[in-house]
């Protein structure tokens, strides 16, 4: 059975972050630990070896796989910063097109530095993000 890499762990992100190389990524992680902090009003936990995550939800796909995953979070990697924000929500696109400068994959946003973007418009992602999956996924 296939089992999840990215649980949720007792790992510090303080630690985590004081270990990113890039001095203005640390300093924009540190940022985006208030910002996310703030305005999911959720403690920060580590997902995995390098995702901090906000809140949590428990996911069934109609395939039968399941698991959980963090409501929002993000991860300070060495090419971009990567945000996790939920996809699937018709008004992401919207917010998206006033966010400032970023690139989107499969299930992350991805910007350089915090300055290239609108934080009014991330805090609003961020809201939207976790009344979507907490309305798509309710606790049971």
């Amino acid at each position: 059975m296939y089992e999840l890499k990215t649980k949720v762990n007792d790992n510090s992100v303080i630690e985590f972050i004081e270990n990113v190389d890039s001095p203005k990524k640390r300093e924009d992680a540190y940022k985006l630990l208030d910002i996310f902090s703030e305005t999911t009003g959720f403690e920060a936990k580590m997902w995995g070896p390098s995702i901090i995550g906000f809140g949590s939800y428990h996911y069934r796909y109609d395939t039968g796989h399941e698991g959980d995953a963090p409501l929002v979070g993000f991860s300070p990697r060495k090419a971009k910063i990567s945000l996790y924000l939920a996809t699937g929500d018709p008004n992401r696109e919207e917010l998206l097109s006033n966010f400032g400068k970023h690139t989107t994959g499969a299930a992350c946003v991805y910007i350089n530095k915090l300055a290239d973007i609108d934080v009014e418009v991330l805090k609003e992602l961020i809201e939207q993000s976790v009344a979507f999956l907490q309305k798509t996924y309710p606790q049971t």
